[in-house]
C-alpha cells in the first residue's frame, strides 16, 4: 500500500474518531448542564414551598389566636347587653328554620304567625353572616397586612423548617444530604444546622422568608449540598463507558497506524538489506567463481605465482564473505542475548595505537590522514572484550572512510581523555559529509542506513553502528554522535576504567 494512501486513511479515521469523541463530550456537557438546571429548579421549588409552609403555619396560628380573642370579646359584650340584643344561638336558628310540624307546641301557642317567624329568622341569619364575614375580614387584614413585631428567631421554628426542607426536597426527587443556615437580610446568622460543613458552599441556594414583610423583618434560608457535583455526575455515568470505549478505540487506532508505518518501514529496511546483501555477496562470489574458472581453464598458464595469486584472491574473498555473515550472526546473537564476552584488562592507549597503525594504510590509500591525541595522564586500563572492542573502533573508522566528503581530503582523529569520574572517553572525529539531525538519532538502529533503496555507492548492511551500540552497552558504556552537514561527525564513547 502506498504511503499516501495510508496517510489518507489515517487522516479520515482520525478525524472521524476525534469528531465522535467531541460530539460525545459535548453531549455529556449538555446532559450535565441540563441535570444541573433541573436540580437548581427542584431545589428552588423546594425552598419556596418550605418557606411558604412556614409562613402558612404562622398565619394559621395568628388567625386562630385572633379568632379566639374576637370571640371572647364578643361573648363578653353580649353578656353585658342582655339576651334581647344578642343574636340567636345556632340551636335556635336550626329550630326556627325547621318544618312547622317540628316546631314545639309552646311556640305555636304564642300569637306569632308562622310565615312572619320565618322572615324574622332569615333576617337574623343574614345579620349573623354579615357579622361573621366582617369579623373574618378584619382578622385576615390584621394578620396578612400588618407586619409582625416579633424577632425573626422567635417567629421561625428551625426544627420545623428542617423537616419542611427535607420533605419538599424528597417530593421533588432530591434525596441528598444538605446543610442550611438562616440569616437576616443584613447578613447576621441566626441559625446553623448542627452538622454544618463548608464543603459545597460555592453552590449555595437562597430563599427569602416572609417576603411581604419590610426588609428589616425578612429572613433568608441558605442551603448547599456537599455532594451535589458527585450526585449530578452520577446521574450521567451511563455516558462514561461510551467515552472510555471511544478513547480506547482511538488509542488502538493510533497504535494500529503506528504499527502499519513501522511494518512498512521494516519492509523497506528488509528490502534494502536484501538488496545490499545481494550486492555484497555477489561481488566476492563472482570473484571466487572467476578464479575457479581460471584454475579450470587449460589455456591459462598454471605457474606457481599464478596459483598463489588466484588462491590469495579466493582466500581474501572468502574472508570477506565470512566477515559479512559473521556480522549478521553477531547481531542475531545480541538480539537473543546470547553473545558471550571474554573480558580482560586492556590498555586503551595501546589498543588505539595498534588499530590506528593497522588502519592507516587504508586511510592514506584514499588520500586521507589519521592522527591520534591520547590526552590521558596515565595509561587507562579498561575491562573489555578485546576482539569486540577492536571491531568497534574498526567499524567507526571504516564508516569515516565510507562517508568521506568527495571534495575534501579525509582527516581522521582519534582522541582519548579522562573525565575525572573513573571513566574515559574515546572520540573519533572526521571531516566527512556529516549526518542530518533527523537521521542522527536513527544511525544506531539495526539495518538503518542514511542512503536507502537500491544504491550501492556506500556498501554495507546497516549493521555496523547497531553492532557498535550493542557492544558498548554490554560493556556498561555509552556512545553518542554529534554531526553537522558538510563539516563532519564525531562519535564519543564513554567507558569505565579500572585505573587511570
Amino acid at each position: 500500500m502506498k504511503k499516501s494512501t495510508i496517510w489518507i486513511i489515517a487522516a479520515v479515521m482520525g478525524i472521524s474518531f476525534l469528531t465522535l469523541l467531541y460530539l460525545q463530550m459535548r453531549y455529556l456537557e449538555e446532559v450535565i448542564k441540563m441535570r444541573k438546571e433541573q436540580f437548581d429548579e427542584s431545589v428552588m421549588r423546594s425552598l419556596y414551598r418550605a418557606a411558604r409552609n412556614l409562613e402558612m403555619d404562622e398565619t394559621q396560628r395568628n388567625l386562630e389566636a385572633e379568632l379566639r380573642h374576637r370571640n371572647s370579646s364578643a361573648t363578653t359584650q353580649n353578656k353585658a347587653k342582655g339576651a334581647s340584643d344578642t343574636l340567636p344561638s345556632a340551636f335556635e336558628l336550626r329550630t326556627l328554620t325547621t318544618r312547622p310540624s317540628s316546631i314545639p307546641k309552646g311556640l305555636i301557642a304564642n300569637n306569632y304567625n308562622i310565615s312572619d317567624k320565618k322572615k324574622d329568622t332569615r333576617a337574623q341569619i343574614k345579620k349573623m353572616y354579615l357579622y361573621q364575614k366582617t369579623l373574618l375580614n378584619d382578622v385576615i387584614y390584621s394578620i396578612l397586612y400588618q407586619t409582625s413585631d416579633k424577632p425573626l428567631q422567635n417567629r421561625v421554628n428551625f426544627m420545623v423548617l428542617d423537616r419542611y426542607l427535607k420533605a419538599e426536597l424528597r417530593n421533588n426527587g432530591i434525596e441528598l444530604g444538605y446543610h442550611f443556615s438562616v440569616t437576616t437580610s443584613d447578613g447576621r446568622e441566626l441559625y446553623r444546622c448542627s452538622d454544618y460543613e463548608m464543603k459545597g458552599e460555592e453552590y449555595t441556594y437562597r430563599q427569602v422568608l416572609y417576603p411581604n414583610d419590610p426588609p428589616a423583618q425578612m429572613g433568608i434560608i441558605n442551603i448547599h449540598f456537599p455532594e451535589m457535583q458527585k450526585y449530578i455526575f452520577t446521574s450521567v455515568r451511563f455516558m462514561i463507558p461510551a467515552i472510555i470505549f471511544t478513547v480506547v478505540l482511538l488509542i488502538i487506532f493510533i497504535f494500529t497506524i503506528f504499527t502499519i508505518f513501522r511494518q512498512r518501514r521494516l519492509s523497506e529496511i528488509k528490502n534494502d538489506f536484501i538488496n545490499n546483501m545481494t550486492h555484497e555477496f555477489k561481488t566476492p562470489i563472482s570473484t571466487i567463481s572467476l578464479a575457479a574458472q581460471m584454475l579450470n581453464d587449460p589455456s591459462v598458464n598454471k605457474s606457481e605465482a599464478m596459483f598463489r595469486h588466484i588462491s590469495g584472491i579466493i582466500n581474501d574473498e572468502t574472508k570477506r564473505l565470512r566477515f559479512q555473515v559473521e556480522k549478521v550472526l553477531q547481531m542475531s546473537m545480541f538480539d537473543k542475548n546470547a553473545a558471550t564476552f571474554k573480558r580482560k584488562e586492556v590498555n586503551l592507549n595501546a589498543l588505539i595505537t595498534d588499530v590506528v597503525t593497522t588502519f592507516r594504510l587504508k586511510v592514506e590509500s584514499s588520500g586521507g590522514t589519521i592522527t591520534t591525541d591520547l590526552q590521558t595522564t596515565e595509561e587507562p586500563i579498561i575491562f573489555v572484550d578485546e576482539m569486540h572492542f577492536t571491531n568497534v573502533i574498526f567499524n567507526l573508522l571504516d564508516n569515516a572512510v565510507k562517508y568521506k566528503n568527495p571534495d575534501k581530503d579525509l582527516q581522521l582523529e582519534v582522541m582519548t581523555a579522562n573525565t575525572g569520574k573513573g571513566k574515559v572517553t574515546i572520540t573519533i572525529a572526521d571531516n566527512g559529509i556529516g549526518i542530518k539531525k533527523e537521521n542522527l538519532k536513527k544511525v544506531f538502529d539495526k539495518f538503518y542506513r542514511v542512503h536507502t533503496g537500491n544504491r550501492h555507492d556506500v556498501k554495507g548492511f546497516g549493521l555496523g553502528l547497531a553492532y557498535v551500540k550493542s557492544v558498548i552497552t554490554n560493556l556498561r558504556g555509552t556512545i553518542h554522535a554529534d554531526s553537522e552537514i558538510g563539516k563532519g561527525t564525531k562519535f564519543i564513547i564513554t567507558l569505565p576504567t579500572i585505573k587511570s
